[in-house]
């Protein structure tokens, strides 16, 4: 099965982690492309194609400024990446309140609240559980 396009959508183009390192880097502050390839460490043509891209599928707004391009992370266009991820914050924190249950019997020295323990000692064989 060929691969989508990274300009088809959002979610394509916030694949590849220079490309989220970017729009991190944008999300405050409008900034040339001079100031983004100095500061993440790329290099230029790659900077420029990056940008390309985002601009593509709108995660990044343009402007020109004389002879300056000045870009931005346009956050509203984030906004589906966003309402996807947040189907899953229930399960990380049901995940999270797990760890912190966990952590507060190991602290209390109780090893009801952990189903890898019976009588204080680790039981050696899991399928067991």
């Amino acid at each position: 099965m060929p691969r989508a396009a990274t300009t088809a959508d959002a979610f394509n183009a916030v694949a590849e982690p220079r490309r989220r390192h970017i729009l991190n880097f944008l999300a405050f502050e409008e900034r040339p492309v001079g100031e983004i390839v100095s500061s993440l460490n790329l290099e230029q043509p790659s900077v420029s194609k990056h940008l390309r891209v985002l601009r593509e599928v709108g995660l990044v707004n343009v402007r020109r400024e004389g002879r300056r391009m000045l870009y931005r992370t346009n956050a509203e266009a984030i906004r589906p990446l966003h309402e996807w991820t947040r189907i899953f914050e229930r399960f990380w924190r049901h995940q999270l309140k797990r760890v912190e249950e966990r952590a507060e019997a190991k602290e209390h020295g109780s090893s009801e609240s952990d189903p890898t323990q019976k009588g204080g000692k680790s039981d050696p064989d899991p399928s067991r559980n």
